[in-house]
């Protein structure tokens, strides 16, 4: 049976955009005994692949949204970005950093396990694979739940690729992240673009952006004025033995 680390960090307070954790991801890069190759898999619109890109050799991203893939390509012009989802797609080579950051909301939980080692074939030996999902005790996924009833956890999933591939060392830590703001309207963007999970588009009534604000006012103003919403997210990394 294989073995799982865990862990618990402080991550850093955003005030402007969505704070997605790309302060660890660099991490995870320069740790690497090899930059030679990075995949992004379900790279959306790029930020994070580009900021990423500037510590490999080549960068492969796979975006199989064609609106993604326009903005994708301007901020990463020299990517090779492959349009197929992931049942699909054939990277062309071994990647020494493999990075599947929130898109297994995407994804049905059944699935996880048969995606994410499929995902883990494209990770050259040595390599990592690099998967990131908003931790299920959050506030934003609490407010998730409120709205859509879903809940989100990677610890089965580390604990099933632990005891499958017990060569690999897979280690699972959690980053307190926060979204700060002074303004209640700009507060309620991204509470409404934090609540749109996948299960959303199956609702009969989506949240209204008056339920969003009167949630936002009653979960996430600040004493002191303004607002915070936490998005406390798990980092799940698996390092491939090498050969």
């Amino acid at each position: 049976m294989g073995t799982m680390r865990t862990s618990t960090g402080a991550g850093t307070s955003t005030e402007k955009g969505t704070g997605t954790a790309t302060g660890t991801a660099p991490d995870a890069a320069t740790g690497l005994d090899r930059r030679r190759v990075l995949l992004d898999v379900g790279a959306g619109e790029g930020r994070t692949t580009a900021h990423l890109a500037q510590y490999f050799e080549r960068t492969v991203a796979i975006e199989p949204s064609a609106v993604m893939r326009e903005r994708l390509r301007a901020v990463c012009p020299d990517a090779l970005v492959l349009p197929d989802p992931i049942d699909a797609a054939e990277p062309p080579e071994p990647a020494d950093l493999v990075h599947l950051s929130h898109v297994l909301y995407y994804v049905p939980p059944e699935d996880w396990l048969r995606t994410v080692g499929r995902v883990l074939d494209w990770a050259a030996p040595g390599g990592t694979l690099l998967v990131v999902l908003q931790n299920p005790d959050s506030p934003c996924m609490r407010m998730a739940a409120h709205f859509a009833g879903v809940r989100y956890d990677l610890r089965p999933l580390a604990e099933q690729l632990a005891e499958q591939g017990p060569e690999h060392a897979v280690a699972l830590e959690t980053l307190d992240l926060c979204y700060r703001t002074d303004r209640l309207a700009e507060a309620v963007d991204v509470a409404e673009f934090m609540v749109n999970v996948a299960d959303l588009a199956v609702l009969d009534r989506l949240p209204d952006r008056d339920e969003l604000t009167a949630y936002v006012e009653r979960h996430f103003a600040r004493p002191d004025g303004g607002y915070a919403i936490g998005h406390t997210q798990d980092m799940l990394t698996v390092r491939r033995a090498p050969r």
